[in-house]
């Protein structure tokens, strides 16, 4: 095993936006609490909550939008800070950071000497740091935070430091509920279970995650060595004085990368990104590598650009002295346990859509390709979001409860935009809903485009009463199912006196 020392941040997301720590602050994600601050948690706030439940519990809640470009750029600090110590700093992801441990421990006088000394430099940076070393990275990001600012798991005591640890912490909620109902609580309890009958029962990810329950490396230890240097370089004859230049070259050198990594069947499980400047500075730093896209290295030369200003100027978005060179080397590779092919022998789609999608992502901008994403709702329109590719998606629950949902089946056309209509009884006045939701007169005839067409059937009214808290943002409206004589149905919507379809049965 291993020894790694962690470098955890709490509460980056909320850090990254700016809000003092003492202060209860939330960042969210479409309507919904993505992370909090340990004041707001005192308050009752929780991750997941929707923006009106936290303000309720904490009514002065500080709330900002979450901003991961601002995340990954502004911890580059705090890696530099560690990397003043050793050079081989690991950003596993904004807010957590690891070393290898062995090294560093024996020239700075032992493991607890490194550990206090890393937060320190963290903390002397400006930012509250918890620092841990156990064998592995899973419990070294444990013991970062257990504790008043961390631990040092005695080597080989892993498994026993994470046995009382509850199944949430393996981030895998599909999984810790199942094994709930199981009658498995524990960390302990799940690594209890023989390794042969979890990978039958559960799979290859749920094997992975007993591993890490037993304290072991997430994949058995096969590291696979190149026949030849598969790292990518590129350079600039000018050096390249704005960032976005260098960006774009590396996201083309990541897809280059990812073509020579699956013609040898490896994957890259760490990547090392360097940029050499004009002045002679080379800025290297590594970063965990499970999947990211060409997309998301590029992303990370912007925050490691981003971190690094010309002395006594500031900035913009120019290089530090002209950037003359990129490079990204993969620094761990291990066998690829590939993905099922395409019919005929065709090799993975879901590649070659993601490298096409980022090539014509550099053409029409960031937001120029979108992915559908399902999320949580009232109404069809709301439950689809596009997501930039490369964006995470956001992490708002599908389930309920959605209180005037519409139940299913869902409707196969959603309008891009509101298409109207109208409908009324049979005395040939609009249908309306009364303040306590009742349908005086039901409807007879409905007028979409201009066409009328007799009612054959209907069900509702499913009332919505949304941010009646904000007057500015408040809206209230009543949703219907109806099904025409000329075999059309419609989910219908009544807003303001307004009649419109809102999606189609088709």
């Amino acid at each position: 095993m291993t020894r790694v020392l962690a470098a955890w941040c709490p509460d980056w997301p909320v850090t990254a936006v700016g809000i003092d720590a003492a202060a209860p602050g939330a960042v969210v994600v479409r309507g919904q609490v993505a992370a909090c601050s340990a004041a707001a948690r005192a308050e009752g706030v929780r991750r997941g909550q929707r923006i009106r439940d936290a303000q309720r519990r904490c009514p002065e809640l500080v709330v900002r939008e979450r901003d991961t470009d601002a995340e990954g750029r502004r911890f580059e600090a705090v890696a530099q800070a560690v990397a003043e110590l050793t050079p081989r700093v690991e950003v596993v992801r904004p807010g957590l950071c690891a070393i290898p441990a062995r090294g560093p421990a024996r020239f700075y006088g032992g493991e607890e000497a490194l550990r206090v000394l890393v937060q320190d430099t963290v903390v002397e940076a400006g930012h509250d740091c918890g620092s841990g070393v156990a064998d592995g990275l899973f419990a070294a990001e444990l013991a970062a935070r257990a504790g008043q600012g961390g631990v040092v798991v005695p080597e080989g005591g892993a498994a026993a430091f994470l046995a009382p640890y509850p199944l949430s912490v393996l981030d895998r909620p599909e999984l810790a509920d199942l094994l709930r109902r199981l009658g498995v609580t524990t960390l302990g309890d799940f690594a209890a279970l023989p390794s042969g009958h979890v990978a039958g029962r559960f799979g290859t990810d749920g094997a992975l995650a007993h591993r890490l329950a037993r304290g072991e490396e997430p994949r058995p230890l096969a590291p696979a060595r190149a026949a030849a240097d598969l790292s990518v370089r590129g350079g600039f004859d000018p050096p390249a004085e704005q960032a976005e230049r260098v960006v774009f070259a590396a996201k083309r050198l990541a897809g280059e990368l990812h073509e020579g990594l699956a013609a040898g069947g490896l994957a890259c499980v760490r990547l090392e990104i360097a940029v050499g400047f004009a002045d002679g500075h080379v800025l290297r730093r590594l970063w965990r590598h499970d999947g990211l896209s060409a997309l998301a290295v590029a992303e990370r030369v912007r925050w490691q650009l981003s971190a690094h200003r010309p002395a006594g100027r500031d900035g913009g978005d120019d290089a530090w002295g002209g950037v003359t060179w990129v490079e990204l080397a993969p620094d761990q590779l291990v066998p690829d346990l590939g993905r099922q092919e395409g019919l005929w022998g065709r090799t993975t789609v879901t590649d070659r859509i993601a490298r096409a999608a980022d090539r014509i992502q550099a053409l029409l901008g960031h937001r120029g390709i979108a992915r559908p994403v399902l999320v949580g709702g009232r109404g069809p329109g709301e439950r689809v979001v596009r997501v930039p590719v490369g964006d995470l998606a956001p992490a708002e629950p599908r389930e309920g409860p959605w209180p005037g949902s519409v139940p299913g089946p869902a409707p196969s056309v959603v309008p891009a935009a509101p298409v109207p209509a109208g409908a009324a009884g049979a005395s040939g006045a609009a249908v309306v809903v009364s303040a306590r939701c009742e349908v005086p007169a039901p409807p007879a005839t409905l007028r979409v485009r201009g066409r009328p067409a007799a009612v054959t059937g209907w069900t509702g009214p499913w009332p919505a009463d949304e941010r009646w808290w904000d007057p500015a943002a408040a809206r209230r409206r009543a949703r219907f199912q109806v099904t025409t004589d000329d075999g059309a149905a419609y989910l219908l919507a009544v807003e303001g006196g307004r009649w419109h379809v809102e999606a189609v049965y088709d």
